[in-house]
């Protein structure tokens, strides 16, 4: 799809992050990095992706939109343990943080989608999330006048299609990364970003092993593995992870490791939202995955230094969205 260089809200201007040289130097030898602030995007479609990552009216009921799961005054998520969807039906899943989810390998808990742009699409499409169809909610759009004349203006073309919707949505979505919490300005050398009951947690999340999954500038997101390595993990939920992508048995109950920037505020945890709190899910994933039994004090270090992944959140102005006009198919809330 080609877009044009039209000026104002279609245009292509970028955004560009110069990398300071000191940051190679200051956390090379940490299997942790600091968040890089966003470094393209395409302001126009960034504009056009708010709206709809926020607009209801891409669900059948007119209610839900991808801020419902994906609340940005939430960490990028509901705090619920399973999401609640069209009709109040309830997932098999919890759903996942929105923020920094451009960093991940691939996109869901199982990884069934590529990248953003694949993910946008599943929701609007699934009768137990949205419960839309993507012809109806591109030809709802097709009725609002602001919306065609924007699509234009970023695309080109007043033919709305979802592949468009979905690649302005994805758009949106990368600029919701979190950089400069207190371990990234610790890992770029200031001493005194983090405390010693911090710096001594961060030392036993590595001693322990715990970096061998949750790395990088994520701190996970990387790599699929198995809940329960040492130990089975105990669950209702009917989530088989990859499995249910590859086929492959071999594949059950491996999931995409979740990343922990901002954990504290993503509870809660795992994929079936089966701990509460942090320290409980630090107890979990010692014994299940690294057949470790921390002590009270040990789980009250790690999860001190957890809160300090916690980066500067999304700010931006919410977006007015474009009225409907006579022709917009009312919502069908209860069908």
């Amino acid at each position: 799809m080609k877009h044009k260089n039209l000026s104002v809200i279609g245009c292509a201007l970028t955004i560009m992050t110069a990398v300071s040289p000191l940051w190679a130097s200051s956390y090379n030898k940490e299997p942790i990095q600091p968040i890089t602030p966003v470094k393209i995007v395409n302001l126009g479609m960034v504009e056009l992706g708010k709206k709809l990552f926020f607009d209801p009216r891409l669900s059948k009921s007119g209610f839900i939109s991808c801020n419902s799961c994906h609340n940005l005054s939430m960490g990028g998520t509901d705090n619920l343990k399973t999401s609640i969807g069209h009709n109040w039906n309830q997932g098999p899943i919890s759903a996942p943080t929105v923020l920094n989810s451009s960093l991940s390998l691939a996109q869901f808990w199982d990884g069934r989608a590529s990248d953003l742009k694949a993910q946008a699409g599943g929701p609007i499409a699934n009768p137990g999330e949205m419960g839309f169809t993507h012809e109806l909610a591109v030809g709802l759009l097709q009725t609002i006048p602001a919306y065609v004349a924007e699509y234009t203006l970023v695309f080109g073309t007043d033919k709305i299609d979802i592949d468009g919707v979905t690649e302005a949505i994805a758009e949106f979505e990368k600029t919701l990364v979190t950089p400069n919490s207190r371990f990234d300005q610790w890992l770029l050398g200031d001493e005194n970003a983090i405390n010693s009951t911090e710096l001594a947690g961060y030392k036993l999340f590595k001693e322990s092993g715990c970096v061998a999954c949750h790395n990088g500038e994520a701190v996970g997101g990387a790599t699929y593995q198995k809940m329960g390595v040492v130990k089975p993990y105990e669950t209702s939920s009917t989530a088989t992870g990859r499995a249910g992508v590859t086929g492959k048995d071999a594949d059950r109950f491996k999931f995409k490791v979740p990343t922990l920037r901002n954990v504290e505020l993503t509870y809660p945890y795992f994929h079936d939202g089966g701990a509460a709190t942090l320290k409980e899910a630090v107890d979990i994933m010692g014994r299940l995955q690294l057949g470790k039994k921390f002590t009270d004090e040990e789980k009250t270090k790690i999860v001190a230094f957890l809160k300090t992944l916690t980066g500067d959140q999304p700010s931006f102005n919410l977006p007015i969205l474009p009225p409907s006009s006579d022709k917009t198919p009312q919502p069908k809330p209860f069908s």
